[in-house]
């Protein structure tokens, strides 16, 4: 395993976003837990949502004196192979694992325990992928808390898939959902809900200043990107269950209506995820005898930045969706996005103040959406300053920070 690259932050560099009596309760929380060490495991260290939160968040537990480290698990295609099946499996496919996999996944685990070799009070895991280290850990350090850390979502799980990684959970303390309806079908010893929450100050979301806006536009309109029309735009992995293909749909309804409205389908490739180049392959296919529709890879966050900025719709058309941050990232920049009624995207949008929710094959409802947003500034701008405010008081980065403190405390004060 190895230890990624943090930001470079404190505290009270958010105080002029949330005030400060979040940042004193934040240190006031931080202060019980001074004498406790705290580990992150997860198995990329960049293209996903866990990897933005610890590169995040790590250096903020760092700052308040919460001594934390993070470690990024070493593994093969293989394992990754496996562990996409369980994702998959996890969020409604119906997967069986073979025996071989079964055994890919329980050498690679074991084999990245190892590693730890410092003893940590409380030990977090996130997702399917380090989930088979609590095997090993659990003997080597029986006096340390155990936490799985589940981003997907989980309502309806394949049975197969729930068996297997139910053999796990059940040997954790403590098990921490992004949803409250996503603890209903794991049998777990304790639980809680923590919602994800995006950096106001990271590269992804910052503020751009007029002159950093300008090289945005001008990287993206070399590349044949026109931003004197209607823009709509997704950001997601390419992963089957954020749809693309599905958005392509409802788009092309549209373009008879919208005249030179262009959308622009952007995502990263996980290092954690075999499926995401067949996925963009796919895609790219489909848009290639349209030139309104653009499909752009492994963007600078900057890049990304400005086109939630700049989009005139953000759409979010997941069919399974852990939470999907992307949409407190467009909200924020004022942007009102029609998002899946999926998963933690629910908790973000609340239909027609902030954006619209639809049901996730209703692709009729999409358009009609894309539609109305495009063809009203006035309403555009009303719902995006309502997103921002939402966002603001729920979903920064300090707030996801004071409820792991006060989860952390409280699992210490168990012990």
């Amino acid at each position: 395993m190895r230890s990624p690259s943090t930001h470079n932050r404190t505290l009270t560099d958010y105080g002029p976003i949330v005030g400060s009596d979040r940042i004193r309760n934040v240190q006031t929380l931080a202060d019980k837990l001074s004498e406790t060490r705290v580990l992150h495991v997860n198995s990329a260290a960049s293209g996903g949502g866990v990897a933005e939160l610890l590169r995040s968040v790590v250096p903020l537990f760092m700052d308040v004196g919460v001594e934390t480290d993070w470690f990024v698990m070493d593994a093969d295609e293989s394992f990754f192979a496996v562990t996409k099946s369980l994702h998959n499996g996890l969020q409604g496919d119906e997967i069986t694992l073979t025996d071989e996999m079964k055994a890919t996944y329980r050498i690679v685990t074991e084999r990245n325990a190892t590693v730890v070799t410092d003893a940590y009070d409380i030990i977090v895991l996130h997702d399917p992928q380090p989930l088979g280290m609590i095997s090993f850990l659990k003997n080597r350090y029986p006096d340390t808390t155990f936490v799985w850390r589940c981003h997907l979502d989980v309502t309806s799980p394949a049975r197969s898939i729930l068996e297997f990684v139910s053999d796990y959970v059940r040997r954790f303390d403590h098990v921490v959902f992004s949803r409250a309806a996503y603890g209903r079908e794991i049998a777990v010893p304790a639980s809680s809900v923590i919602h994800p929450a995006i950096d106001p100050l990271g590269e992804k979301n910052r503020r751009l200043d007029r002159s950093e806006a300008n090289i945005e536009r001008d990287r993206l309109e070399t590349d044949g990107l026109s931003f004197d029309v209607p823009v709509v735009t997704q950001v997601s992995r390419f992963d089957p269950w954020k749809d693309q293909s599905g958005v392509i749909d409802a788009f092309r309804r549209i373009k008879t209506t919208v005249p030179n409205v262009r959308l622009v389908l952007v995502g990263g490739m996980a290092d954690d995820d075999p499926e995401g180049v067949e996925i963009y392959d796919r895609i790219v296919a489909k848009a290639s005898d349209d030139s309104d529709v653009h499909v752009l890879t492994n963007l600078p966050d900057t890049t990304v930045n400005f086109l939630q900025r700049r989009a005139d719709v953000v759409v979010q058309k997941s069919l399974r969706e852990g939470f999907g941050l992307v949409v407190s990232e467009a909200l924020w920049k004022r942007t009102p996005v029609i998002g899946s009624n999926a998963g933690g995207i629910s908790l973000q949008i609340a239909d027609a103040e902030n954006g619209y929710l639809v049901e996730p094959n209703d692709l009729e409802t999409v358009s009609d959406r894309m539609m109305r947003l495009l063809t009203d500034e006035s309403l555009r701008q009303q719902l995006g300053n309502h997103g921002r405010r939402t966002v603001r008081k729920q979903f920064l980065l300090p707030r996801q920070l004071a409820d792991c403190l006060e989860l952390f405390g409280e699992l210490r004060d168990t012990v």
